[in-house]
């Protein structure tokens, strides 16, 4: 059997350690695609991958609980959504910003769960340089051309994957509500309008919907 054979069978191990540490999806994938890529770069083979890999992804899982600290700030959040691919953009969407899970997100791209899995770890991992954990992303972003560059970074990657944006009422005034090419509703965006400019963006569950993002402003 070969290394990567040996580390997938595993995965699910893996996983149900990372995820009772962290008790977050995305946390404990990234949690396990770092012991994947530990384990891939060690230059000999333990005696019991199993028992191996086990105490790995316990030391990572256990570090990552306590980063170091890191301010959620927009511009930040706004940074690391630009440095993704349109792909990588719209998962990061589904996941951070609708709150997608694996499941889901791979109906909505329209690929199998394990693809989905691969892609979330990437979309959604902490840049390499930043010597800490990436930016949470904020429910509610304040400013027009901040505003401007998430839509415009947003919306176009979301279309390239079959998800439509329709206009409507959200929270009582104007807004948009996101749906897959499935047509099952993502989640939806409330907007802040004042002067004819978009002046706050608040992302929450689409009207009806008891599941997903849901925060007030």
């Amino acid at each position: 059997m070969s290394r990567t054979e040996e580390f997938e069978e595993l995965r699910p191990l893996l996983f149900s350690i990372a995820y009772r540490i962290l008790g977050s999806e995305s946390r404990a994938h990234h949690a396990v695609e770092e012991t994947r890529l530990g384990y891939e770069r060690a230059s000999a083979v333990p005696a019991s991958p199993r028992a191996f890999l086990s105490a790995e992804v316990t030391r990572i899982a256990r570090a990552a609980r306590h980063p170091a600290p890191a301010p959620p700030a927009p511009a930040a959040a706004v940074l690391l959504l630009e440095r993704l691919s349109p792909l990588e953009r719209a998962v990061f969407a589904l996941r951070e910003i609708f709150g997608c899970g694996t499941a889901q997100i791979a109906s909505a791209v329209g690929c199998s769960e394990a693809v989905s899995r691969r892609l979330t770890a990437a979309a959604t991992a902490p840049p390499a340089a930043a010597g800490g954990p990436a930016p949470y992303w904020p429910d509610r972003l304040a400013g027009a051309d901040q505003i401007a560059r998430v839509l415009a970074a947003v919306v176009p990657a979301l279309g390239r994957i079959g998800v439509t944006m329709r206009p409507g009422e959200v929270d009582g005034g104007p807004g948009a509500v996101f749906h897959d090419r499935n047509g099952t509703a993502l989640g939806a965006l409330a907007l802040g309008i004042l002067d004819g400019r978009i002046q706050t963006v608040r992302w929450t569950a689409a009207p009806g919907d008891s599941g997903g993002r849901n925060t007030a402003a």
